[in-house]
């Protein structure tokens, strides 16, 4: 599995890309388990109150998360360039521009503590 990491503004936000014959988690809305690659992150978004309050460089920001969007992926490159650009997307959803998103990809053995 890759472990796919995005910082900007003191925060970082990790998703999972399950590789060829890793077994990928199941649940309501995963995609057919027949994918090779599975990427599963959460999703959040800016609201005017409620949610969790995160720092954000020096601004405090109200998010709220979504259920992970489970997606599949034909090919490994398929699933990287669909991770990070899911991560940018994060984000830019609570006004940090996508360019300011550094990305990082770690190998991670399967079955290891993340």
């Amino acid at each position: 599995m890759l472990l796919i990491q995005g910082g900007a503004g003191g925060t970082t936000l990790t998703g999972t890309l399950f590789e060829r014959g890793e077994r990928a988690p199941t649940f309501k809305g995963a995609p057919d388990e027949d994918a090779p690659y599975v990427w599963v992150c959460d999703e959040f978004y800016e609201v005017e109150s409620g949610g969790s309050e995160m720092e954000i460089g020096d601004r405090s920001v109200n998010v709220a998360f979504e259920s992970p969007m489970p997606r599949g992926f034909d090919t490994r490159q398929q699933g990287i360039t669909a991770a990070k650009e899911h991560v940018r997307t994060q984000f830019a959803r609570i006004g940090i521009s996508p360019t300011d998103v550094k990305i990082e990809i770690e190998k991670a053995e399967p079955g290891a503590e993340i």
